[in-house]
């Protein structure tokens, strides 16, 4: 580390690769949901059929993961038990198929911009989820940041012109889901010795949500879709929103894998700027000036957390180069007591 504090070579490496899996992130992630807001909104495409949508992107991953891993033979499928496939693929399975139901069901009955208000709850989630199963370590200041982005966040939420109870409750619960798999994400990552990169991840997750989504979608759209006989496929439409789904899918599961779920949730609220600022100039969803007073708190929680951060970088590489000083320290004494042992010995010979 040179003078000044200035950062090594590795620390940078790791920061603009952290930046630059929450920019590929954020704009695939915006991407989708402009994209699913059009498809399911009545005024727009007028298609309100969320699980048909999300199944539709699921059987898409499923494909072309399967045809990667198993045909072409691009990346080698992970060597798994059947245990650790049923306790920790199948539950970040569900919890992803119920996380995308609800949260794309929110856009029939909510704008853009109140969700994504809702969304930038999710870094409190994430937090006590992690802490809960001993992922995140508890501490107070990361506590206090998060409940001031929180803060921030209900009261921009508070300005909220067009309010629909049951949408709040549907994208409440989709965050409480999301929460919940993101922490499951790293752990199945880290904690098991089963490395995943994007394309094993969808290859074994996404048919999970499929044959999930398949159970509400018989009782609940699939009576309704049979009735539809206007209702023709727009392979252009589908075909494209279901490809920005896979691409999100890959990101998703890279910048967890890379980062943390709380680094990816924290970026989640410069998305959600960005996508409140679109909904209000193109939309033209309503935004008053209680929401941006809100946003403004909650950008100041996230400056604080990616300074923090940042402060833990540096401390943790100056501790790995004092370890390392140390240890070269203790092998040369142990060399010189060494040398003077066989002196001391040829001279008492």
């Amino acid at each position: 580390m040179g003078k000044g504090g200035a950062l090594s070579d590795g620390v940078l490496k790791k920061i603009i690769l952290s930046y630059t899996y929450v920019a590929i992130w954020i704009f695939l992630s915006f991407t989708v949901i402009v994209y699913n807001k059009y498809i399911l909104d009545r005024k727009m495409y007028d298609w309100p059929y969320p699980i048909s949508l999300t199944m539709i992107h699921m059987g898409f991953c499923s494909s072309l993961a399967y045809i990667l891993v198993s045909v072409l033979k691009v990346v080698e499928p992970v060597q798994m038990t059947r245990d650790i496939y049923l306790k920790s693929v199948v539950p970040i399975g569900l919890l992803y198929s119920l996380s995308l139901w609800l949260s794309n069901s929110a856009y029939i009955y909510l704008s853009v911009s109140f969700i994504q208000m809702l969304k930038a709850l999710m870094p409190v989630a994430v937090y006590s989820i992690g802490v809960l199963l001993k992922k995140e370590g508890f501490k107070g200041d990361t506590m206090t940041n998060m409940l001031s982005i929180s803060f921030g966040v209900a009261i921009a939420a508070y300005g909220e012109a067009k309010f629909n109870s049951w949408g709040v409750m549907l994208q409440l619960g989709a965050v409480c889901f999301e929460a919940t798999r993101l922490v499951l994400i790293q752990i199945l990552l880290t904690s098991k010795g089963i490395t995943f990169n994007p394309i094993t991840s969808l290859y074994y997750v996404a048919p999970c949500c499929f044959a999930f989504l398949s159970i509400p979608w018989i009782i609940v759209e699939f009576p309704k879709l049979r009735d539809t006989s206007s209702f023709h496929f727009d392979y252009l439409i589908f075909g494209t929103n279901s490809l920005c789904a896979f691409a999100l899918n890959l990101a998703v599961f890279l910048l967890v894998g890379k980062t943390s779920a709380l680094t990816m949730n924290v970026a989640g609220v410069v998305k959600d700027w960005l996508l409140i600022a679109f909904s209000w100039s193109v939309i033209k969803d309503t935004v008053t000036p209680i929401n941006l007073f809100g946003y403004g708190i909650a950008f100041l929680g996230v400056a604080y957390y990616n300074h923090a951060k940042l402060q833990a970088l540096k401390a943790k590489e100056a501790e790995k180069k004092a370890t390392q000083i140390d240890d070269e320290s203790g092998k040369l004494l142990e060399d010189r007591s060494a040398e003077k042992s066989a002196r001391k010995n040829e001279s008492d010979d």
